[in-house]
């Protein structure tokens, strides 16, 4: 089941940061690179986040979600997150889609990812999402930025 998570409530947040964190670190060894910013992530900041969460939930444990901001104009997508036992299992598909066709609609989609995240990055270019340059966040270490026009069949 997918749906808005309540992150400001600490057990939601304690959940979300209890799929985050192991999901980041397999990022982290994508790309060669551990300070991603969201393995320092604490159950404050995320109900502190101004994000809107998104989880995918199996039976009521929460599987995996996606984050977002509004920015008006356009949607970023923040996170995109799914616990690796409950990888391959098309939950990060359902939930890009679930954005898409909610809260993106009609709007430029912005998302950005390890650049060595051939994973990921195979599954936003699978929903169109156009290459939108590199930017270099440490030494060696750069994140690949796509975007979707807010016009698309």
């Amino acid at each position: 089941m997918i749906g808005i998570e309540q992150h400001q409530d600490r057990g939601v947040a304690e959940q979300l940061l209890a799929v985050q964190l192991p999901a980041y670190r397999i990022e982290a060894e994508l790309i060669g690179f551990w300070d991603i910013p969201p393995l320092r992530d604490t159950a404050e900041t995320m109900m502190a986040s101004g994000e809107t969460f998104v989880g995918y939930r199996i039976e009521g444990a929460l599987a995996g979600f996606i984050s977002y901001e509004d920015e008006g104009d356009a949607i970023d997508i923040c996170r995109m997150v799914v616990h690796p036992d409950y990888f391959r299992r098309g939950i990060a598909r359902s939930l890009v889609d679930y954005v898409l066709e909610g809260a993106g609609k009609h709007k430029r989609v912005k998302v950005s990812t390890g650049a060595g995240n051939k994973p990921a990055i195979a599954l936003y270019r699978s929903f169109g999402f156009a290459d939108a340059g590199e930017i270099e966040i440490a030494p060696e270490v750069r994140l690949a930025l796509f975007e979707l026009p807010s016009i698309r069949q």
